[in-house]
């Protein structure tokens, strides 16, 4: 399983981010997947998921109308558009193979990590 997560990087209040997440070493299209994120200091919290097909999608209360989890299926690829960002939004966002309910504890299907900060 190899999950390999881009477009980190700084912005500023009210700036917007694309996470992409690429996928291999499994049937992408088969798995459930998810993102969560570690702010310094701070536990890992789960931010987003997304079923096989991308028809169900679920967001943390503290993203919710801010952020939109999607896959493209053809790509074996994961994305989390992130938009209205907030200074809390600053975590290092992982990349999940596992459901909602088992994302946090899944660590042996997180990705590497893309750091996104967001200051003014």
């Amino acid at each position: 399983v190899q999950l390999v997560e881009s477009g980190g990087g700084m912005v500023q209040p009210g700036g917007s981010l694309r996470l992409s997440c690429a996928a291999s070493g499994f049937t992408f299209s088969s798995y459930d997947m998810s993102w969560v994120r570690q702010a310094p200091g701070k536990g890992p919290e789960w931010v987003s998921g997304i079923n096989t097909s991308g028809a169900y999608t679920y967001y943390a209360d503290s993203v919710k109308g801010r952020f939109t989890i999607s896959r493209d299926n053809a790509k074996d690829t994961l994305y989390l558009q992130m938009n209205n960002l907030k200074p809390e939004d600053t975590a290092l966002y992982y990349c999940v193979r596992a459901p909602p309910h088992a994302a946090v504890a899944s660590t042996r299907y997180w990705g590497q990590g893309t750091q996104v900060i967001v200051s003014s």
